[in-house]
């Protein structure tokens, strides 16, 4: 006898019936009305009770434009002052957000979302707005912690990302090109997903749920009606969803938010290395058989390699039982570390696999807008910290179509030097900076080095 092949309508019920037993084992959404005596499952208790605690966000912020003066040959040839080259415009843009806290009307989204906000405003499934005011913020991990007056507001509880799986079904709710609450629903496709963005510190959790433009901030929803990730990331040739999108695990999220409800700031941890990445080529001209992992090159002196007893000349291959294969994987796992946290360092010396415990130091880092150094620099925002083994100034982030984006400036970038003079600092970068119309940044991307001219 043949076994029978499944039509699409087969695969598709035995999908429902997966679905239904899903919804049944937890517990949390209900069953409706049955249907020509069948019942069927719906989300619909799930999102009735998870959407009120999605908001929808406006932003507004001025900037400065381009006007009819702008050209230099224009204004030599009429006198027109400089200063009269560019003149204020507000514009608006819409995110999502997650009321987290209801009691304290706390509400997570993302950086991106917020950054460089003028005034923002949060409405409520109910279509009530209230203002909100930007309590902290993280560019690294894009997340931001918001502020409003509580007043009979619905949280969302925060679940455990760490336990979520690939084929779990989730929700994403949001405000996709600013349509306001709107719900899809998809499965995790994939897990620790990195090289995304290029804000440094990524762990995504990948999904096939919608996600558009607007739906930044906004959640991702377990079927226990849980916050498992905020929404971040999009990849897309056209602006739109084409089912592979990216949240920020609520492990992360909710770890920023406590150290910034805490003191103000987020302490990142510090291992205190410089590092490079090992491939099959290093390896060979190291006499090595390890052919992934980061090379210790640099230690700072106190630091927390230093005291868990590292040396230069170590590969590390793993933090807290997760593999490194390169510098960028390590940056990844210590980043999304605080300060004071206890971490396991796998690594390998002399041919041998051993194993310290590091007790991680403080990134004490000063942040500036590049606004507040020229206006060619409009957009980015620059990070020095004083334990930055590498010298130079990281673009923390880069707005996109800023006057620094437009210029080439990418998040990630080390600038090392401004008009041929080396910078290890804000106040360097200043100095050097000050007074100039044209700079001409030196800046170190990834392995190798460009001039960037800015004016």
């Amino acid at each position: 006898m043949s076994e029978e092949i499944p039509t699409i309508g087969n695969r598709c019920h035995l999908l429902w019936i997966s679905l239904l037993l899903s919804l049944a084992s937890v517990g949390y959404p209900q069953l409706p009305n049955s249907v020509d005596g069948q019942q069927l499952p719906s989300l619909a208790p799930l999102v009735k009770r998870a959407a009120p605690a999605v908001v929808n966000i406006r932003v507004s912020q001025t900037i400065d434009t381009p006007s009819l003066y702008g050209d230099e040959m224009f204004r030599r040839f009429f006198g027109i002052p400089d200063d009269q080259q560019r003149h204020p415009r507000e514009i608006a843009s819409a995110g999502s957000g997650v009321i987290v806290d209801a009691e304290n009307g706390y509400i997570l989204t993302n950086h991106h979302v917020v950054e460089n906000a003028d005034k923002i405003q949060v409405s409520l499934l109910n279509e009530e707005t209230l203002d909100a005011e930007v309590i902290g913020s993280d560019a690294l991990t894009d997340i931001a912690v918001l502020k409003v007056e509580p007043d009979n507001l619905t949280a969302l509880p925060i679940g455990d990302s760490d336990v979520v799986e690939v084929g779990d079904f989730v929700i994403a709710i949001g405000n996709p090109f600013g349509l306001g609450h709107t719900v899809t629903s998809g499965i995790v496709s994939a897990l620790g997903r990195t090289g995304i963005s290029r804000n440094g510190i990524e762990d995504f959790i990948q999904t096939d749920a919608s996600i558009n433009p607007g739906n930044s901030g906004g959640a991702l929803v377990n079927l226990r009606g849980e916050l498992v990730g905020i929404n971040s990331v999009i990849i897309s040739r056209t602006g739109g969803n084409v089912g592979i999108g990216f949240a920020v695990p609520s492990a992360i999220a909710r770890s920023i938010m406590h150290q910034i409800l805490d003191f103000g700031e987020v302490r990142r941890g510090l291992l205190g290395v410089t590092i490079q990445t090992i491939d099959e080529e290093s390896a060979r001209a190291l006499g090595t058989d390890v052919e992934r992992g980061a090379l210790i090159t640099g230690i700072e002196p106190g630091s927390a390699a230093e005291e868990a007893g590292l040396h230069v000349d170590d590969i590390i291959v793993g933090v807290d039982r997760r593999r490194i294969d390169d510098n960028r994987e390590l940056k990844n796992a210590i980043g999304l570390k605080g300060s004071g946290d206890s971490v396991k360092i796998d690594f390998v010396r002399n041919g041998l696999e051993q194993s310290v415990t590091a007790e991680l130091g403080q990134r004490s880092v000063e942040q500036i807008n590049g606004a507040d150094i020229h206006q060619g620099l409009a957009g980015a925002l620059f990070a020095a910290s004083a334990a930055m083994a590498t010298g130079g100034i990281e673009v923390a982030s880069v707005k996109d179509g800023s006057a620094a984006a437009q210029r080439g400036l990418r998040a990630g970038d080390i600038v090392i030097a401004v008009n041929r003079q080396p910078v290890q600092n804000m106040q360097q970068l200043r100095e050097v900076a000050a007074g100039n119309r044209i700079l001409f940044l030196l800046v170190r991307r990834g392995d190798r080095q460009l001039m960037l001219q800015i004016r």
